[in-house]
């Protein structure tokens, strides 16, 4: 097409309803309700809502990355101080869960790389192998003989029963 139309030759058709210029002295009832709505109803919400949002953008709260300060141990806590041992038990149920799923991620890479690799999965996988093993073996040896309703205090005399038995072969191998 060329740049200088000719707009005689090309009418634009008129509309099919033609534009109202009504001009009454009574306002239109429905933007009088509009406008009452916008400023008595949703002005103040929307102003209120924009607000929250500021406030909750300064103070982000992750609830999936949550951290909680680390607490003393039992070994650590005062004879009678029942809130100590309270908050060591928790603290150990943390640190149980967490050592679970770090079990099952590392069960879930070996499954993954068995899966991609096939019949060379011995030799491919030999590294995911290797730490699943010490993975589990550190699990056993601090979880092990507990029981559905292991504690803390349980897990503690378990550490210091390993403890004295690990001292005691090394002193016969000194001797």
């Amino acid at each position: 097409m060329p740049e200088d139309r000719d707009w005689e030759a090309y009418k634009v058709p008129p509309t099919r309803t033609p534009v109202s210029d009504r001009i009454t002295s009574v306002p239109n009832p429905i933007t009088f309700v509009q406008t009452v709505f916008n400023y008595v109803i949703d002005a103040p919400v929307t102003f209120f809502r924009e607000w929250m949002e500021r406030q909750q953008a300064k103070n982000k709260f992750y609830y999936y990355h949550q951290k909680f300060r680390r607490v003393p141990d039992l070994s650590e806590c005062l004879e009678g101080d029942y809130l100590c041992f309270f908050e060591a038990e928790a603290q150990w149920r943390r640190d149980r869960m967490v050592d679970q799923e770090i079990v099952e991620i590392v069960r879930e890479r070996l499954g993954a790389c068995k899966q991609r690799e096939g019949p060379n999965q011995f030799q491919n996988c030999a590294k995911e192998v290797e730490q699943l093993a010490q993975v589990t073996k550190a699990y056993q040896d601090r979880y092990g003989d507990l029981g559905v309703h292991g504690n803390a205090r349980t897990c503690l005399m378990k550490q210091k029963q390993r403890m004295m038995e690990e001292r005691k072969a090394q002193a016969k191998a000194s001797q």
